[in-house]
């Protein structure tokens, strides 16, 4: 196999392009297919799939921006009510008190806005690298990186990473990365680890791009 700097990711991607067409796209990616996507939203939506199915926040997500769907709107409910109506995504209690936290900071450092920087998106409670760049690259279509588990699996089993954590990952993609795959690489990943790439027995003898996969780590296939 190649070493991941001889690694056919122009070849590989564009694979990828043709081939996941016909799958569900990423709750994220929905959103912004059906108009429904602001930066607000994307925040509060990746937040709740935070350790949640897509399939269960696409159910939960349009229930509250039924009713906020702004900063303002969502601290006109008590915690309680917010907890309720997220309810029952993971941790949703304290997905709620951290809604309603960066709710108050968006108010009153940015005029009710969602700032399109990295560092000042880390900076709110329970927001991670992970959250941030989905933010900017689906909210604000800025550059960035979105590596979740599927992206940092994959890249791994591919060979084209060698890093332990999701946040490595990211980094070394920012790299290497051509540019025009930094923003659908997630969502692209997303679908094909959904569908084929599992992380335990993945799929192989369909996989679009198992010409070029190292197969790292995998013990069992299908």
């Amino acid at each position: 196999m190649p070493a991941p700097a001889d690694f056919p990711i122009h070849t590989v991607m564009t694979t990828l392009q043709t081939a996941m067409q016909g799958y569900t796209l990423p709750m994220i990616d929905e959103l912004g297919v059906t108009g429904e996507s602001t930066p607000f939203r994307v925040l509060v939506a990746t937040i709740l799939s935070l350790r949640t199915k897509d399939t269960l926040t696409m159910v939960v997500a349009p229930r509250l921006f039924a009713v906020a769907d702004t900063p303002q709107a969502m601290l006109n409910l008590d915690e309680e009510q917010l907890a309720q109506l997220i309810y029952p995504v993971g941790f949703y209690r304290t997905k709620a008190r951290n809604l309603r936290q960066i709710s108050t900071i968006l108010l009153r450092a940015y005029g009710g806005t969602v700032p399109a920087d990295l560092e000042a998106l880390l900076a709110l409670p329970g927001v991670g690298r992970k959250t941030a760049n989905l933010v900017l690259t689906a909210g604000f279509g800025l550059p960035g990186i979105c590596v979740d588990t599927h992206v940092h699996r994959i890249c791994n089993r591919w060979g084209y990473v060698q890093t332990k954590t999701p946040d490595a990952t990211e980094l070394v993609l920012r790299q290497q990365l051509p540019a025009e795959y930094w923003i659908p690489i997630n969502g692209l990943l997303v679908m094909l680890g959904q569908n084929i790439c599992h992380p335990t027995s993945p799929r192989c003898s369909i996989c679009p791009v198992a010409q070029w996969c190292a197969r790292n780590g995998v013990q069992r296939t299908r």
